[in-house]
């Protein structure tokens, strides 16, 4: 078959040239057209209980991570020139696009009895002369006193105050996302120039978009560095520019594609998907290194062009073929997962593995066929002396001190088991960034002084119409309330609870010791009060102030909303603490009357992190099913299989131990290594023991002198592409993502640690398992997927070996 296909490509290569430059076109149109992902991309399914809770809850009240907060730390806060650069920039963000409203000190909303038309009124609280310390002082007073605020907008503890800006949810769902932060991020920077006061920032808003902008940025340097890196190493080995060029035009043709595909999926570039382009270069280059060291081989041995192309076609497509599916089949799996960001993951990057197989099978042959034979110069890396040695000395190994190969690698097993228990599964929701980032460094502020930004709601259902303002069930929102802001890792809760009680102390003038749930006496008095005026009117501070507490309601007073914010605690605590309240907040509601859900962004990450886990820890046994699966039918021997496997295990050991050992935690991204770095380091071992295949008859089925020669031959290209790999995939930890960081030198460490498996511990055990192994050759039954070469008449091809 593969004698066929490589007349097929040199005999149709300039129409074949023709149609890849006709789909690169396409596909770079379309590519030109990808867009980066702004939405919170769901890692569960959507018939999940929890996505579903979810999703009534957003129904009712709206989604939960619309809020920036922008935070300052000062004892001069009401020092009048302070306040008023302070006031006005309150005002400037009130004026930036998309953001429609403030809650913030300046902003706060002050109750006032009128006993003349018996209705509370709503007015702003700082209005007057402001830049006069006297009535600033007055004011701040009485601000102290409203309990509504404390906690909330103030830690008067630390002299901590915050800025709430709300975001329209619509516009931060979009590319527009990006100019607005930048406003707000400029009005900050330009208030703590002229004050001295450091701002802090943070908050879903921010974090998403600074991630998505991290991620778009982080793209466009690894490819840069990857092209860089990979066609520096390719000069290095091959002293050929063309081989370079050639080489380089492939993986980006390959990255033309892998892009055009996220698009034509109906798919934008994530945190993953953004890898793939990356990955694509670092996985194609090992294409052209087999391609081009097989052909430089053949062409040495006769120097005859034509005959080394077809030679090069006929022996390394089967190969090629092999080790890019092992490797689209370690990346696919992910498409079988329910979790939408692996599933896109898991479909482009396995699609374009075999895409860029297609690409270099067409690319190569047709360019070289056209080329000029190579010179000397460009074979010499095949008798280097350096690399000579380092062959000679695994052969020397392999035959002589197999003892210490087994026992050596049965140690490092060993180690790295006991590595492995010490394994923890953890995530959080900036595991990614590093902690001297001002995107973490701020959030940690707001944890320290107002329990973090990290939205968590609990909807409480009364069952009945206009249960939530009957006062049994305001004693137990309040009891609630009280439980909640008691616990280390949640902010003070806010609920439609809080207005009622604000109302009551503004009833008796302001006393803040009446700041309390009104009892049946006080309801008497109050409930003509609650009919705040201007609370009709379509804007100002009653309105304000009318539908922040009408908010924590559903529009017919059956479920109450509680809101809180909380410290990013993890995926590994959170559950704990929720688990930990679920019995003392059934002590508070009864479940025959009421229904109690906790749910929120912080829920929503947590059971996402944990089915990623889950679904990736799945795929890789998947993988490793389907990747028996291929080399069983490729070797179509038991022997074989379990032979090929060992030298793949081992790696995964290692990387699982040196995790344990060094404490890093399994999570969405460590756990994709193991995925990622089975189906690529499988292709050194497809490398090994095809050409150990092909060789062995050559040798008259004298095992020995066929290992000797695989590792000589195959062992320069191996150590070749896995330097090219690990290079690869160590730009990935120069990542300012500690997720990506991990899978880069993780993946690194697995692919070396595979590259000296494979030419260890492989050759030993075909030395070991000689005799089952050679009754098994003399029967042909260890090279049945392999056609025997056939000769082809050049002359059809139309290629003259002067070409």
């Amino acid at each position: 078959m593969w004698q066929r296909l490589a007349g097929f490509v040199l005999k149709y290569r300039l129409l074949l040239l023709l149609l890849l430059l006709a789909g690169t076109g396409f596909m770079g149109y379309h590519a030109s057209k990808v867009q980066m992902s702004y939405d919170y991309v769901a890692t569960i399914p959507h018939d999940n209980p929890k996505f579903l809770e979810y999703q009534e809850f957003k129904k009712k009240f709206g989604g939960d991570g619309n809020v920036l907060m922008l935070a300052v730390q000062t004892d001069k806060f009401f020092q009048a020139d302070f306040f008023k650069d302070y006031v006005q920039l309150n005002k400037d963000m009130k004026n930036v696009f998309a953001v429609e409203n403030i809650m913030s000190v300046p902003m706060a909303i002050n109750l006032v009895k009128n006993d003349s038309t018996q209705k509370l009124e709503a007015n702003l609280l700082f209005k007057g002369d402001l830049t006069n310390q006297v009535v600033i002082d007055s004011l701040a007073k009485t601000f102290n006193t409203l309990l509504f605020y404390k906690g909330l907008l103030y830690n008067p503890d630390t002299h901590a105050y915050l800025m709430a800006i709300y975001v329209n949810k619509d516009v931060f769902n979009s590319p527009k996302r990006t100019a607005v932060v930048k406003e707000i991020t400029k009005l900050a920077n330009a208030f703590q120039e002229k004050q001295h006061t450091e701002v802090r920032l943070s908050g879903l808003p921010l974090i998403r978009t600074a991630m998505a902008v991290k991620v778009a940025d982080e793209l466009k340097l690894f490819l840069k560095i990857s092209f860089l890196l990979t066609g520096l190493i390719l000069f290095l080995f091959f002293r050929s520019f063309g081989a370079v060029l050639m080489s380089m035009i492939v993986v980006a043709i390959g990255v033309i594609w892998s892009v055009g595909t996220i698009v034509l999926m109906g798919y934008k570039i994530t945190l993953l998907t953004g890898l793939i382009p990356s990955l694509i270069v670092v996985i194609g280059i090992p294409n052209c290194v087999y391609f081009l060291s097989k052909y430089h081989t053949a062409y040495a041995r006769d120097a005859n062009k034509t005959r080394a192309l077809v030679h090069m076609i006929q022996r390394m497509g089967i190969v090629t073929l092999f080790t890019n599916l092992t490797a689209a089949i370690g990346f696919g799996v992910f498409c079988f997962t329910n979790s939408a960001i692996l599933k896109e993951f898991g479909v482009v990057a396995g699609l374009n593995i075999m895409f860029i197989f297609l690409i270099s099978f067409i690319f190569l042959p047709s360019v070289l066929s056209y080329l000029p034979a190579p010179k000397s110069k460009h074979t010499t890396y095949l008798d280097n002396r350096f690399f000579g040695a380092i062959l000679d000395f695994l052969n020397t190994l392999v035959f002589k001190y197999r003892p210490w190969v087994y026992g050596v690698s049965t140690v490092l097993v060993i180690l790295s088991i006991l590595g492995m228990g010490r394994l923890q599964s953890v995530g959080y929701m900036l595991d990614d960034i590093p902690h001297t980032d001002k995107l973490y460094t701020d959030l940690k502020f707001l944890e320290t002084n107002f329990k973090g930004v990290m939205p968590l709601e609990i909807s409480v259902d009364t069952k009945k119409k206009n249960g939530v303002v009957n006062l049994q069930t305001l004693n137990k929102l309040d009891e609630l309330t009280q439980l909640i802001a008691s616990q280390p890792d949640f902010g003070r809760p806010l609920s439609v609870v809080e207005g009622i009680k604000f109302a009551k102390q503004a009833y008796y003038n302001g006393d803040s010791s009446n700041y309390a749930v009104p009892n049946t006496f006080d309801l008497g008095f109050l409930a003509p009060y609650l009919r705040m005026k201007g609370a009709s009117t379509a804007a100002g501070p009653a309105s304000t102030f009318s539908k922040l507490v009408s908010s924590f309601m559903d529009s017919t007073k059956q479920v109450a909303r509680l809101s809180v914010n909380m410290k990013d605690v993890g995926s590994q605590k959170l559950p704990l603490l929720l688990d930990s309240l679920q019995p003392k907040v059934a002590a508070i509601f009864d479940t025959a009357h009421y229904k109690v859900t906790f749910t929120g962004t912080s829920v929503i990450f947590q059971e996402g992190t944990r089915f990623i886990i889950n679904g990736l820890m799945e795929s890789i046994v998947l993988a490793f099913v389907l990747i028996m699966l291929c080399m069983l039918y490729l070797f179509r021997s038991w022997r074989m299989l379990i032979i090929s496997l060992i030298p793949n295990i081992i790696p995964l050991i290692v990387t699982a131990g040196v995790m344990g050992w060094v404490g890093v935690p399994l999570k969405p991204s460590t756990v994709l290594v193991f995925s990622v770095a089975l189906g690529i380091a499988i292709d050194v071992t497809i490398r090994f023991l095809v050409n150990f295949k092909q060789e062995l008859p050559r040798h008259d089925f004298d095992i020995s002198a066929t290992v000797k020669q695989t590792i000589h031959e195959t062992g320069l290209s191996i150590i070749y592409t896995s330097a090219i790999l690990f290079a690869g995939f160590m730009i990935f930890s120069f990542s300012e993502f500690g997720g990506t960081k991990a899978l880069g030198w993780l993946t690194s460490l697995t692919l070396v640690v595979a590259m000296i498996t494979n030419l260890t511990i492989l050759p030993a055990l075909l030395l070991w398992m000689e005799k089952a192994l050679l009754k098994k050759a003399k029967k042909k039954e260890l090279w049945k997927t392999l056609d025997e070469e056939e000769d082809i008449d050049i002359g059809q091809l139309g290629i003259s070996d002067k070409e």
